[in-house]
């Protein structure tokens, strides 16, 4: 039987829909002030597609 995440579905739906809003505050409550916050503050400034498609991939990522 394979090992489900259930506890962190709740949380994982909402930094989703945060960083569809805004994206750096979505990386921010997945990995705080680290490098993948300034990386998606750049990405948000440059256009706001990649700061969106950053914020996912690092939310979504294990």
């Amino acid at each position: 039987m394979a090992y489900q995440r259930t506890d962190s579905i709740g949380g994982d739906f909402l930094r989703v829909i945060l960083a569809i809003i805004l994206p750096p505050l979505g990386v921010f409550f997945q990995v705080g002030f680290g490098k993948h916050f300034w990386i998606n503050i750049i990405l948000t400034l440059l256009g706001y597609i990649p700061g969106i498609i950053h914020a996912l991939y690092i939310i979504l990522r294990d």
